[in-house]
């Protein structure tokens, strides 16, 4: 169960490609940010929350990306990379890993959601070079077992699907 103090400053860092593509393959089912953020902060501060998407150009894209502004997120978004062999490339791991380590000065426990292994050395130099209490919220099942171990806590969104999954 998490530590949460009511003064402990909370930044929250979403991987939204990596939560929308667990949450798809999963279970065909998309992603409830605004429950993931409550649960993220809790009775905490919240200082920042970042949501980190990619551009696809496809329809409904800007709706989201309004949504996610108006439960509380800024949204940072990348367009799609599509390579000459027709390969696409879109993630935000160093955008993300630069915004924690810039802001973590200012806040106590960094919450990133996302079950990506490529966070591990991130939160490892977080806790331990910068202090901060990190938190992972992402599927367990689709989760790197590594970034569960290396982080304080972990909310697994597989245990409460009714709460963090809206059905298509």
């Amino acid at each position: 169960m998490a530590v949460n103090f009511k003064d402990q400053r909370i930044g929250v860092f979403v991987d939204v490609q990596n939560m929308y593509y667990s949450a798809k393959n999963l279970y065909n089912a998309k992603v409830n940010f605004a429950q993931i953020l409550k649960a993220a902060v809790g009775d905490r501060s919240l200082i920042r929350a970042i949501a980190y998407v990619i551009k696809a150009d496809v329809k409904e894209e800007q709706n989201f990306f309004d949504a996610l502004e108006k439960i509380g997120f800024e949204v940072r978004a990348k367009d799609l990379q599509i390579f000459a062999g027709g390969a696409k490339k879109g993630d935000w791991d160093i955008g993300l890993a630069m915004d924690t380590i810039e802001l973590a000065p200012k806040l106590d426990t960094i919450v990133i959601v996302s079950g990506d292994g490529d966070y591990v050395p991130l939160i490892h130099h977080l806790r331990h070079a910068l202090g901060c209490r990190i938190e992972v919220i992402a599927f367990g099942k689709s989760s790197s077992s590594l970034l569960r171990e290396e982080c304080d806590s972990f909310i697994d969104l597989d245990l409460d699907r009714r709460r963090y999954l809206i059905s298509r």
